[in-house]
C-alpha cells in the first residue's frame, strides 16, 4: 500500500483550551470545508456535547484503561462513546511526564480502546536530551514495544501512532521535513517486522508545532500522513488550512 492509498489524518488537539463559542466557531466554519483528509477534533471532555458537525469526528485527549468504579476523575472509553467520541489520544507526552503515564499503562488504554470500539491515536517521541545523545530510535522503539506487545495485528491495524518530539511541542521548534520523515519512516519500518500489511496500512502522523506554512512540506513526506495539530487547532482557520494541506 502507497501512502496515496492511506487517507490523510488530521487530528485537533485543544488540550486545556476552548470554550463552548469556540466549539460554535468550528461548528459553523467547517460546515463547508473539502478536505480529503479524516478530520478529528480533541476538545477538553466538558466541551464534547457541543459538537454538532457532520464533516469531522470527535475525540478525547485521555481516556482510562479502565470500566468503571471509583477512579475519581477518570473517564471510561463507554462513557466517551456515550458522548460521541471515535477517537481518543494515548500517551501524549504531557500525560506521560505530567502524570506519569508509563509505556504500559499507554499500552492499556490502547488496547481498551481497540476492543470497545475507539480508535486510539497513539502518541510516541523524545525529549531533546534524548536526540541529543543520539537515542531517538531505541526510545520510540521502547514506547512502541510495549503496544506491540499487547496488541494483537489486528487490534494494531485499527490504531493511529503519532509521532512527537517533544522538544517541537508548544515551542516554536519544528522538526525538519528530513528529520520528521526520518523518525516516521523508522516507525513504518518497526511495524514491517511485525507484519508487512500493517507497516503499509498505519498511519503515522506528525506533531510538533505544525502551522498552515509548514503543514504541506511536513504532510509531503513519504511516511507522514497527517498531522496531531496543537496551537493551531485552535483558530478555525489555520486548522482549515492545515486540514487542506494535508490533501
Amino acid at each position: 500500500m502507497s501512502k496515496n492509498v492511506r487517507k490523510p489524518f488530521v487530528a485537533g488537539n485543544w488540550k486545556m483550551n476552548g470554550s463552548m463559542s469556540l466549539v460554535a466557531d468550528f461548528n459553523e466554519k467547517l460546515a463547508s470545508v473539502s478536505a480529503q483528509a479524516d478530520i478529528v477534533i480533541c476538545s477538553p471532555a466538558t466541551l464534547l456535547h457541543g459538537f454538532n458537525n457532520s464533516t469531522f469526528s470527535i475525540g478525547a485527549q485521555n481516556v482510562s484503561h479502565l470500566d468503571n468504579g471509583a477512579h475519581t476523575g477518570e473517564l471510561s472509553v463507554e462513557m466517551l462513546k456515550e458522548a460521541g467520541c471515535e477517537y481518543a489520544i494515548v500517551g501524549h507526552s504531557e500525560r506521560r511526564e505530567d502524570q506519569g503515564e508509563s509505556n504500559t499503562l499507554v499500552a492499556q488504554k490502547a488496547k481498551k480502546c481497540v476492543s470497545e470500539g475507539i480508535t486510539p491515536i497513539i502518541c510516541v517521541g523524545e525529549s531533546l536530551d534524548v536526540r541529543e545523545a543520539g537515542n531517538v530510535e531505541s526510545f520510540v522503539a521502547a514506547q512502541l514495544d510495549a503496544v506491540v506487545e499487547a496488541l494483537s495485528v489486528e487490534e494494531l491495524s485499527k490504531t493511529v501512532v503519532a509521532y512527537e518530539p517533544i522538544w517541537a511541542i508548544g515551542t516554536g521548534k519544528t522538526a525538519s521535513p528530513q528529520q520528521a520523515q526520518e523518525v516516521h519512516e523508522f516507525i513504518r519500518g518497526y511495524f514491517e517486522k511485525v507484519d508487512a500489511d500493517l507497516a503499509q496500512g498505519i498511519r503515522i502522523l506528525y506533531g510538533g508545532s505544525v502551522k498552515p506554512d509548514n503543514a504541506e512540506t511536513l504532510f509531503a513526506q513519504k511516511d507522514v500522513d497527517g498531522g496531531l495539530i496543537g496551537g493551531a487547532s485552535l483558530k478555525a482557520e489555520d486548522f482549515i488550512s492545515i486540514c487542506q494541506a494535508a490533501d
